[in-house]
């Protein structure tokens, strides 16, 4: 199972260097059922996998002056303090064992996997649908909407200190629409503001947390060689076309999580 959890940790990286997302959708889901490591400490390793995946990644971009510095920080700054304070006060506030139903009983591990698996399947949704905007989202100057991007900036650091997701299904929509930025330089700019508030999620991070730094050390290795090989790849191949299959996947696997962790336990 370790060979294969190493073969995915390389896909994870894959996904963030061709289609700048889904990276770490993949990452928890292999943590816990290829590692074996538990729920919540998977959130806190997939913060510091993706963020430093990302980081590696983003410098590529910046070489090509793809990176908009300015809506990565006004994008970012929200998100980053979200993401630090979710870990650091709301995940270590949140009881071992949240609510019963009768005889079952909805551990906050279970409630992580749950809602990362409901956040997978709305990821799904965003990678399946059809662009109908044929590249129109490249015209004309580039317009901030301040308080949309403050407000989704602080929703996805939430999101991201809950569950260890990136949120880069997330980032890139709303920089192209709302801040008017062609696509290619989204992808550099969410690279960014992953890298950089996953990894201060992190360090954030409650002390009660055990942290195998051996297996995150190794994993985040596989994850970042991946994105080389997503970067090459995408030179060849359009990431846009392979975005659809990768939702079908991610939806299937939103739906086994659910189906494993509350009707197969």
């Amino acid at each position: 199972m370790e060979i294969i959890g190493y073969l995915a940790s390389v896909l994870i990286g894959i996904s963030l260097g061709l289609i700048g997302s889904g990276g770490s959708i993949l990452t928890v889901p292999v943590l816990v059922y290829l590692f074996s490591v538990d729920a919540v400490s998977a959130t806190a390793y997939s913060l510091f996998i993706v963020g430093f995946t990302a980081a590696i990644g983003s410098v590529a971009y910046f070489r090509k002056g793809l990176v908009n510095v300015k809506t990565a920080l006004v994008f970012g700054i929200p998100s980053i303090a979200a993401v630090f304070l979710t870990r650091a006060f709301i995940v270590p506030a949140i009881p071992k064992e949240v609510f019963t139903l009768g005889s079952f009983v909805v551990s906050k591990a279970l409630l992580l996997m749950v809602l990362f698996a409901v956040l997978m399947i709305a990821a799904s949704y965003s990678m399946i649908k059809k662009d109908k905007k044929n590249g129109k989202e490249d015209q004309g100057p580039q317009v901030f909407n301040y308080p949309m991007i403050l407000l989704e900036g602080a929703l996805v650091g939430l999101v991201t200190g809950l569950v260890g997701a990136g949120g880069g299904f997330l980032i890139i929509p709303a920089l192209v629409l709302l801040s008017k930025l062609p696509m290619k330089e989204a992808v550099g700019t969410s690279l960014v503001i992953i890298a950089s508030k996953s990894l201060i999620g992190f360090f954030g991070e409650s002390s009660e947390t055990f942290i195998d730094w051996r297996l995150l050390a190794i994993v985040t290795a596989f994850a970042s060689a991946g994105i080389f090989i997503g970067m090459l790849l995408s030179k060849r191949i359009d990431g846009a076309k392979l975005k659809p299959a990768f939702g079908w996947f991610v939806l299937v696997m939103g739906v086994y999580i659910i189906a494993k962790e509350t009707l197969f336990k």
